[in-house]
């Protein structure tokens, strides 16, 4: 548990690092979109600003994580985590909807004046500065194995890809075509809702304990190597933050003792920790 609260901890730093990142980026593309008269840069500031709220959201998610085992939570506060990236992605969803909207609008209303192409470079910058801090987020949120920070990385890199696609339009606008300034402003919206979508679909289902069994194939078979196991009779899994859960019956020999059973079940529970780092299982035995 203690190495759960040390890997937390390194998460909820990258993540404030993230939000700093965030806001100055957030002021920047508004406040230049705004003199440069750029609907698209105006949206990925939005974007960017959602992102801050998401932010704050995942800390205060890892911070409630970090909290100690109560009488009311045995298995600690980790889902916590879980939870705070489903909040952040139903805060980007909602945003989506007011980017869209108005891209829709600026449409209708098209101003003919192509915006600033300074702008495009600044959209261009801002995308190389957020896709290294999506490389590194992945790379730290993989080796805390934290859904939250990971969450946080996979909304970098579609962050990285709407500036990108905003730099494309506002180029485009100084040919001659105007409307696509705002067009992008509506494929932003649409990144962002799919990435919020994405994020929501995940969380919610390690929440609602959604597991796919597939991924227990090469541990049902590492099990089964285990001297004293007859056969694997069932094996279930769920995610608690960043921690996968295992309940699982085994057939053994029924004239074992309870010790030679109960060594059975600590062989077990030790490749479980050495092969798949699965440090949470409940062997139950039963006589084959």
């Amino acid at each position: 548990m203690e190495e759960d609260y040390k890997n937390i901890k390194i998460a909820e730093k990258r993540a404030g690092i993230s939000l700093i990142i965030y806001v100055i980026l957030s002021i920047f593309k508004l406040i230049v979109g705004y003199l440069f008269k750029s609907k698209a840069l105006i949206a990925d500031g939005i974007n960017n600003s959602t992102d801050i709220i998401a932010s704050i959201s995942i800390i205060i998610g890892l911070k409630i994580s970090r909290k100690p085992v109560d009488y009311n939570h045995a298995y600690g506060h980790l889902r916590a985590e879980t939870i705070s990236s489903l909040i952040a992605s139903i805060i980007m969803i909602a945003v989506s909807f007011e980017v869209i909207y108005n891209g829709i609008h600026s449409i209708i209303f098209l101003n003919k004046k192509a915006p600033d192409i300074l702008s495009a470079f600044v959209a261009i910058l801002c995308a190389l500065v957020i896709y290294i801090v999506y490389i590194y987020n992945m790379k730290i949120a993989v080796k805390v194995k934290s859904s939250a920070l990971k969450a946080s990385a996979k909304d970098n890199f579609s962050d990285a890809i709407v500036s990108l696609g905003t730099a494309v339009g506002i180029i485009a606008s100084q040919f001659g075509l105007p409307w696509i300034d705002p067009l992008a402003a509506i494929v932003v919206g649409l990144i962002i809702l799919k990435t919020g979508f994405d994020i929501f679909k995940e969380t919610s289902y390690d929440l609602t304990d959604g597991f796919d069994k597939k991924k227990l194939i090469g541990v049902v078979s590492k099990i089964k190597k285990v001297s004293g196991v007859h056969k694997v009779k069932d094996i279930k899994a769920r995610v608690h933050g960043n921690n996968i859960l295992l309940d699982i019956t085994i057939y053994v020999n029924p004239n074992l003792t309870v010790k030679e059973s109960h060594k059975i079940t600590e062989e077990i529970e030790t490749m479980l920790n050495s092969e798949f780092k699965i440090r949470y299982a409940i062997v139950h035995v039963e006589p084959d």
